[in-house]
């Protein structure tokens, strides 16, 4: 399952992030991860998270970014949850890319039974509408 928070910045995006990463890591039978995009999450989020700063890796585009986070799935079969921040930042503001980004992440999501969480800084109006098709927004 692949959820997105929407909003511009400073809407509270992240401090909403940050509360379902530390109620995650309470309720979860396996690991929680947190990936961000500069190391600002640190003492914000449950020590137990495994805080993952895409700026030490040279994350760059939306396949990068999707070949990271299966990396990162493939290196531990336990997570059940993945937090995301500043996706846009991450991956560029291209939102057909995007679409295809999530779209790769849902099918990764149905077949190794993880959830998926992103923020994305933007209006729900200017992101493509194919992507709550299969995107919950929240």
């Amino acid at each position: 399952m692949v959820s997105l928070i929407i909003g511009h910045k400073g809407s509270g995006k992240t401090k909403r992030l940050v509360d379902m990463v530390n109620s995650a890591v309470q309720s979860s039978d396996g690991n929680v991860v947190c990936v961000e995009k500069e190391p600002k999450l640190t003492y914000d989020v449950n020590y137990r998270v495994r805080l993952i700063d895409t700026d030490l890796y040279g994350i760059q585009g939306y396949d990068a970014f999707y070949g990271f986070i299966c990396g990162v799935c493939a290196g531990d079969h336990d997570i059940t949850d993945i937090f995301i921040d500043a996706t846009l930042k991450i991956g560029g503001r291209d939102y057909n890319e995007l679409s295809v980004f999530l779209a790769n992440l849902n099918e990764m999501c149905k077949n190794q039974h993880k959830k998926i969480t992103l923020t994305i800084s933007a209006d729900k109006c200017d992101l493509p509408s194919g992507i709550f098709d299969f995107c919950t927004v929240l």
